[in-house]
Order: C-alpha cells, then sequence, then structure tokens
C-alpha cells in the first residue's frame, strides 16, 4: 500500500495595499530562544535614522524554512541573471550598523 501525503492547499488572500509592497534595503535580524525578529527598514543617503517599516516575527523552523526558501530562489535567480555581488564591508555604506547583541528591540 503506498504512503501518500495528504497536502492541503491554502489560498492566500492578498490586499490592495499589501500588494503593492514595502521596500527595504535593510534588515536587522535578532533573535531569542522562541524566535526570530527581522525589522525591515530602508536607509537613504544623507539620512541618518531610519524607521522600521515592517517587524517579521517567526518560530525558528519557520525561519530555516524561510531560509530554505531563500537560498532556492537566489540559486534560481543566479542561474538566470547572474551572480550577485555582495559589498564585502562591515555596516551599511557609510553609516555603519551594529545589531544589538543581548536583547531584541522593542
Amino acid at each position: 500500500m503506498e504512503n501518500k501525503k495528504n497536502i492541503q492547499q491554502i489560498n492566500i488572500e492578498l490586499s490592495q495595499e499589501t500588494s503593492e509592497g514595502e521596500y527595504s534595503n535593510f534588515v536587522v535580524v535578532t533573535h531569542s530562544p522562541a524566535e526570530f525578529v527581522m525589522d525591515f527598514t530602508k536607509i537613504l543617503p544623507g539620512v541618518t535614522k531610519a524607521r522600521v517599516h515592517s517587524r517579521v516575527v517567526m518560530a525558528p523552523q519557520h525561519t530555516k524554512a524561510f531560509l530554505s526558501a531563500l537560498k532556492d530562489n537566489i540559486d534560481r535567480y543566479e542561474n538566470e541573471h547572474g551572480k550577485i555581488v555582495s559589498p564585502e564591508r562591515d555596516g551599511f555604506g557609510e553609516y555603519p550598523i551594529n545589531t544589538p547583541e543581548d536583547s531584541l528591540p522593542n
């Protein structure tokens, strides 16, 4: 007898506002034993302050699945468009940023 997995299909709704997206060019990632917190922001030239536009909180297992999905999509992107080159320096441009080491922000 075959062992078939029951795959449940989930319909995901996307509001008009959410469908427009939110641009982010920087994310601060912190974690506790129970969760990962990702604060998405955008840093603009000449502006020394950045506001968090979106905070995503995920369980460690979901974060690892998210990482796997990102890796898969980056591989497919690079196969189609070429290697993504990242700057090899600390911080972000002329504004070095240090993340908290001992606690989650807010």
